[in-house]
C-alpha cells in the first residue's frame, strides 16, 4: 500500500517536473521584451487611471505613447507632463486647446418643478432607463449624483437648494468622467478659457418654445435672438435649440443680453457697467424764449 503511494507520489512529482520545464522553454521562447521606456513613461503620469485619455489606464496610455505620440495628450497632467513624456520617447507633442467641464443645464428646483415623485435605486442611469424624470424636461438633470460620484478629483458637487451639479474649475481635469457617465449628456467639455469665463447655452431641451418654456422657464425657446446678435456667427440654431461654438465665441456676451428666458449664461465676468437712463430730448419749448412775447406793464 505505502509503495503504491510513493510511486503515485513519484509520479506526479515527475510530471510536474516536467510541465514546468516545458513551460520554462516555452516563456523563454515566446518571450516578449518590453520597451523600458514604459516603465519611464508609466512614473511620470499622474495614476489617476481616469480614461479621459481614451486608454483604460496610465499603464495603457503609457504604451501608446510609446509606440506613437501622434494625438496623445493626458489632461490630468497637462503640458507639463507630456513634454516629459515627450523626452523619453524621442518625439513632439502638440498640446490641444484646455478644456474645461460645463454643466448645460439651468433648469434648477425653482425653474423646473416636479411632476411626480420616484422612489427607487438613487442613481441617474437607472432613472433615466425607466422614464424621462421627476420634471416636465425629459431632457434636464436628473439630479442624482451620477457624476459627483465618478469624479475622482472632487471638482463636482449636486448643490441641495437647486438640485444641479456644480463644478470647481480650479479642480477640474476635464478627464471627461462625467461627461461619459451622464446619461442625459448635459455636461460637456468646451475650451477653457482666461480667468474661466464661459458663455454658453445651459440647456438641452429640444422641444418647441413653449413647451420647453412650460417645463422650465430658463429653457432656451429657439426664438434665434442670439443667433442675430452675434457677429461671430458662434451661434447656431438646431432642434429649437441654440449652440455656441466656443472655438468660435469671442465672449462679446451680446447674445446673452438678448435671451430673454436667461438659457444663455455668462460666468466669471466682471460686473457689467450699468446702463446710462436715456434723458429726454429738450423741446423748443423748454430751451427757447417765446418770440413775440409783450411786456409786462
Amino acid at each position: 500500500m505505502n509503495s503504491v503511494i510513493a510511486i503515485s507520489i513519484i509520479t506526479l512529482g515527475g510530471i510536474a517536473g516536467l510541465a514546468a520545464i516545458i513551460l520554462y522553454v516555452v516563456s523563454r521562447k515566446f518571450k516578449v521584451e518590453e520597451d523600458p521606456r514604459i516603465d519611464e513613461v508609466n512614473e511620470i503620469l499622474p495614476g489617476a487611471n481616469c480614461g479621459g485619455c481614451g486608454y483604460a489606464g496610465c499603464r495603457n496610455f503609457a504604451e501608446a505613447c510609446v509606440k506613437d505620440m501622434t494625438g496623445k495628450f493626458c489632461n490630468v497632467g497637462g503640458a507639463d507632463v507630456m513634454n516629459q513624456v515627450a523626452k523619453i520617447v524621442g518625439a513632439e507633442v502638440s498640446a490641444p486647446d484646455p478644456l474645461l467641464a460645463v454643466v448645460r443645464c439651468g433648469g434648477s428646483k425653482a425653474c423646473r418643478p416636479k411632476t411626480n415623485n420616484y422612489e427607487g435605486a438613487e442613481t441617474c442611469a437607472i432613472v433615466s432607463g425607466i422614464y424621462g424624470g421627476q420634471t416636465g424636461c425629459s431632457f434636464g438633470c436628473l439630479g442624482l449624483g451620477d457624476c459627483e460620484k465618478v469624479c475622482k478629483f472632487d471638482a463636482i458637487h449636486i448643490n441641495p437648494e437647486t438640485g444641479l451639479p456644480e463644478i470647481n474649475d480650479e479642480k477640474c481635469t476635464a478627464c471627461g468622467a462625467c461627461v461619459k457617465t451622464c446619461p442625459k449628456h448635459i455636461i460637456e467639455l468646451r475650451k477653457k478659457a482666461p480667468k474661466f469665463r464661459k458663455v454658453y447655452v445651459s440647456c438641452q431641451n429640444q422641444d418647441k418654445g413653449a413647451t420647453a418654456k412650460k417645463a422650465c422657464s430658463a429653457a432656451c425657446i429657439g426664438c434665434g435672438k442670439c443667433v442675430k446678435a452675434c457677429a461671430f456667427e458662434a451661434i447656431t440654431l438646431e432642434n429649437n435649440l441654440a449652440y455656441i461654438d466656443s472655438q468660435k465665441c469671442k465672449m462679446c456676451r451680446k447674445c446673452v443680453e438678448q435671451c430673454p428666458t436667461g438659457a444663455l449664461k455668462e460666468e466669471n465676468f466682471p460686473p457689467r457697467k450699468p446702463k446710462e437712463p436715456a434723458t429726454a430730448p429738450q423741446t423748443a419749448s423748454s430751451t427757447e424764449k417765446p418770440q413775440n412775447q409783450q411786456p409786462t406793464a
